[in-house]
């Protein structure tokens, strides 16, 4: 009984680091970088996240991240790349639509019609997904996928000039294209890559290093943005650092990602997740 406690020191000290990076990066703008409370908030950050590894690794098999999983390189790559990757689905999601309500006059509803190229693509791409994925392997498939996100939002730094929507929508589409192929291929790469006792916790790291990352992401996005002269030069800024980031997720996954798929395990991890739908 005693394994299947809840792991309460690591969930304390993940969100204490978590949270005093976002409140960092969420307060820096207004105080100034330099400001003692600025400072505070990163030292705890920096304190609490480092401590978090040393502590799993003390707690065992009950730890929120067990040894045995922190040491799978296959595993950990792919949470790397979906934690580098998640920046920028959160922040083209956000930034979009706010672009083209205060700056090109659209209303809430049209804006949300605007982003129909990415998310019809996203939706398209998403079916493909599964059967090249099959086919050429999960290093192929993420690794074109996040290189397809990178070249997308480096396309959409256009947005500093102010141009009109059409100017958008090449970008938005890559994206799309992008978003269909990796984050379905990194979840069933990350998933099949760990034991099948240990598919259910391996989905919730996964799922828990997309929001941790696509939640620091858009601090960093909304810090940058915010100290811009104007919206459309900080979005363009904010793109870049995007780019950078998923730029990394390709490196990543070209290296360590595994190169072919396992058959027989995708198909039980597709069953598994149909069977929690």
């Amino acid at each position: 009984m005693e394994d299947r406690k809840l792991d309460y020191v690591g969930i304390a000290i993940l969100t204490t680091g978590l949270l005093a990076l976002l409140l960092a990066l969420d307060q820096g703008t207004s105080l100034g970088w330099l400001h003692p409370r600025i400072i505070g908030f990163f030292a705890v950050a920096a304190i609490f996240l480092g401590a978090f590894g040393f502590v799993e690794q003390r707690v065992g098999s009950r730890a929120l991240v067990p040894p045995d999983v922190m040491r799978n390189s296959a595993f950990m790559a792919a949470t790397g790349a979906l934690l580098l990757v998640s920046a920028l689905i959160f922040a083209t999601f956000f930034y979009l639509p706010q672009y083209m309500m205060k700056h090109l006059g659209f209303s809430a509803a049209a804006a949300g019609l605007g982003l129909l190229p990415l998310l019809g693509v996203f939706a398209a791409t998403s079916f493909a997904s599964g059967p090249l994925y099959n086919w050429a392997g999960a290093k192929f498939t993420v690794t074109l996928g996040a290189f397809a996100l990178a070249a997308g939002v480096f396309s959409l730094t256009v947005i500093a000039g102010g141009p009109s929507y059409g100017y958008l929508v090449p970008g938005m589409i890559i994206v799309g294209i992008g978003t269909g192929l990796f984050f379905s291929a990194i979840t069933t790469a990350g998933i099949t890559s760990v034991d099948t006792s240990k598919s259910s916790l391996a989905g919730a790291i996964l799922y828990m290093a997309q929001i941790a990352g696509g939640s620091i992401g858009l601090a960093l996005n909304t810090a940058i943005v915010a100290s811009a002269p104007s919206l459309p030069s900080g979005i363009s800024r904010a793109f870049l650092l995007d780019g950078c980031l998923a730029a990394l997720g390709v490196l990543v996954s070209l290296l360590f990602i595994g190169g072919t798929a396992n058959p027989e395990r995708v198909k039980n991890f597709i069953h598994r997740h149909r069977a929690h739908v």
